[in-house]
């Protein structure tokens, strides 16, 4: 069985992990083993290290850690007297978190609400065209409030980050007396006017 000369049993379980979500995040299974192979180690490994770990071949291997350093989630490390690359994951778990919603951000959503901003200067033609750009109104605002949010959340410190989502249900108590103190509703957030709730 892979990796099972290699690593322990529970290191074993978690690369193995990271390789079948490899595939639901958009990454195949080897960077996502790669991955997760670096996150867990003590140390930085090279590549020759890695391919023998998770027997996967060099040229595997080194496309692997190239994509890993395209989405900025490997670091490249040089040892004093070592003529080898070495590689190692950030850290700090908030960062790891951080450059990968920015990574994604970049890679799908900023094409998004580019395309909405175009389609929202268009003249509509027909109340079929209305209606949609209405709709496209809807999801551009809500997802321009959501990076809004996102880009001051990533100003916090980590630790008042942890903070703000551990008080999750406790923001949700203290909105909900605000709504009815003001008599709004904030259950349908980005939802235009005339139109309701599902």
């Amino acid at each position: 069985m892979p990796l099972q000369d290699h690593l322990p049993a529970l290191n074993r379980e978690f690369v193995a992990h990271f390789g079948e979500m490899g595939s639901k995040w958009g990454i195949n299974r080897t960077v996502g083993q790669i991955y997760a192979l670096l996150y867990i180690s003590p140390q930085a490994l090279n590549a020759e290290e890695i391919a023998e770990t998770l027997e996967f071949s060099r040229s595997n291997v080194s496309m692997g850690l190239k994509e890993l350093q395209a989405w900025r989630l490997v670091r490249l490390r040089h040892q004093t007297g070592d003529r080898r690359e070495y590689f190692e994951a950030p850290a700090d778990v908030w960062e790891i978190f951080r450059v990968l919603a920015e990574e994604r951000r970049r890679r799908e959503i900023e094409p998004t609400l580019s395309m909405l901003r175009t389609a929202l200067l268009e003249k509509p033609r027909s109340d079929a065209e209305r209606h949609a750009q209405q709709r496209m109104r809807e999801m551009h605002d809500l997802i321009d409030r959501l990076m809004t949010w996102f880009d001051d959340v990533q100003k916090l410190a980590p630790e008042t980050a942890m903070q703000l989502m551990g008080m999750g249900t406790t923001v949700t108590k203290v909105l909900e007396i605000k709504d009815r103190l003001t008599g709004r509703s904030s259950k349908t957030p980005g939802v235009g006017p005339g139109r309701n709730a599902a």
